[in-house]
């Protein structure tokens, strides 16, 4: 059954919740995803079979959260996540982010890292507003924002077109994590596919040599597309958690 929990914000986010002991588990999903997705699903039966505690949630304007998509920015659900996990979860906690969510548990990390026991950054897209969206922009498109606020690009992943406003773009350059020190005090793993064209392998070998961690390993999966959730990705990311030393 979905709850629903309003941040400090008061932003109205739904979310999932399965209780467990040890270190728990939250996942981080991408942009415009939801909760409903492969690799939260998956992370959710894993979760329940090893009895750890587990929380999936929708940022603000996805999936069943109220909102509407294009009023948001990396900033706001950074705060989605962080009120999240901060009234959501006891304890140590497992940090999994998928793509932007990547980005997003690493703001998290960097917000309270006394509460992170490890972190997974699967395709993780730190600084993806400002790396790659930002510099793919035609002249036209850079025209079309100018005037209103918005362009729309094709999208694989949804039937309609990916809308990305101007406050997503300048507001994301409040929130990079590459230009600036990078403490990860705890087990980080990336997972990344070499066929990934979205987040291409250069951004996870960027964050794997900025990044400082005690204990920082990269995967690169030759083949592996930027979804990463054929049945063979998913045991990775199984065997990655179930090795990971918190």
């Amino acid at each position: 059954m979905t709850d629903f929990l309003t941040t400090p914000q008061g932003r109205r986010l739904a979310y999932h919740r399965t209780p467990g002991t040890g270190p728990g588990v939250v996942f981080l999903g991408g942009f415009k995803s939801d909760m409903t997705g492969t690799k939260a699903q998956f992370l959710q039966a894993w979760a329940q079979e090893r009895g750890r505690p587990f929380l999936r949630f929708d940022y603000s304007g996805h999936g069943q959260s109220d909102g509407d998509f294009l009023d948001g920015a990396i900033g706001d659900w950074f705060e989605d996540a962080l009120g999240a996990i901060e009234t959501l979860t006891e304890g140590p906690q497992v940090l999994v982010g998928s793509s932007m969510g990547g980005w997003i548990a690493l703001l998290v990390a960097r917000a309270i890292p006394e509460r992170i026991a490890g972190l997974i950054g699967i395709a993780a897209a730190p600084d993806f507003t400002e790396d790659l969206m930002e510099p793919s922009f035609t002249e036209a498109e850079r025209a079309a924002m100018a005037a209103t606020g918005r362009i729309e690009q094709p999208s694989e992943y949804d039937d309609g077109p990916y809308v990305i406003t101007r406050r997503l773009i300048e507001e994301g350059r409040n929130r990079l994590v590459l230009r600036s020190p990078l403490p990860l005090p705890f087990p980080v793993r990336l997972l990344q596919g070499s066929a990934d064209v979205d987040v291409p392998p250069s951004v996870a070998l960027k964050l794997f040599d900025h990044a400082d961690s005690p204990d920082l390993r990269l995967t690169l999966v030759k083949g592996a597309d930027h979804r990463f959730s054929e049945p063979e990705n998913l045991a990775l990311l199984a065997e990655t958690l179930d090795r990971l030393p918190v």
